[in-house]
């Protein structure tokens, strides 16, 4: 009977470093996600048409970096080096903007709604891996990184929420009349 117990133990011990070792791996992948998007937001600012969007992603660059940093955080408390890995979802998500970019006219409203669908796809996929993680955070007992991580999703939800408004505002009707 001894051994059965051990080998429980044993066993609950080992899922949970499964699942530890699956965080870590889902930190790697949004922590190249937000450093790529860093990049891809510049190019999204510079190719804007309304200067209210250009700002929102300028203003998103800055938060952008403090989310590289508040993922370094987790990584420091996990005692783990940072660490990226390719983020297969972001990769495509940017490359789908960078082709809105390239295929709508400069200048136009309609590069501008192109923009913020694309900003938003990239808002959604931030909003379910920061979601997730909190979770897997809280699961595992880490009660300061999901704390960590919810801020960062609150701030995802934020931007997403901004983007609407912008699109709302006024960017649709005006793509509507080109």
């Amino acid at each position: 009977m001894e051994k059965t117990s051990t080998k429980k133990a044993s066993s609950a011990k080992e899922s949970s470093s499964e699942l530890e070792e699956f965080f870590v791996d889902s930190l790697k992948d949004i922590y190249w996600a937000e450093k790529h998007l860093t990049k891809a937001l510049a190019k999204m600012q510079k190719a804007a048409t309304s200067e209210e969007l250009a700002n929102a992603f300028a203003d998103h660059i800055t938060v952008t970096q403090e989310h590289v940093a508040r993922v370094e955080k987790v990584f420091e408390l996990l005692d783990k080096k940072p660490q990226a890995k390719k983020c297969e979802a972001m990769e495509g998500l940017i490359k789908e903007g960078e082709d809105i970019i390239s295929e709508t006219e400069k200048g136009s409203a309609t590069r501008d709604v192109g923009l913020i669908l694309a900003a938003q796809k990239v808002e959604h996929y931030e909003i379910a891996t920061y979601g997730g993680l909190a979770q897997l955070a809280k699961t595992l007992g880490r009660e300061d990184i999901k704390d960590i991580l919810g801020q960062t999703l609150d701030e995802e939800k934020q931007a997403d929420e901004l983007l609407t408004s912008l699109a709302e505002a006024d960017i649709n009707e005006a793509a509507e009349q080109e």
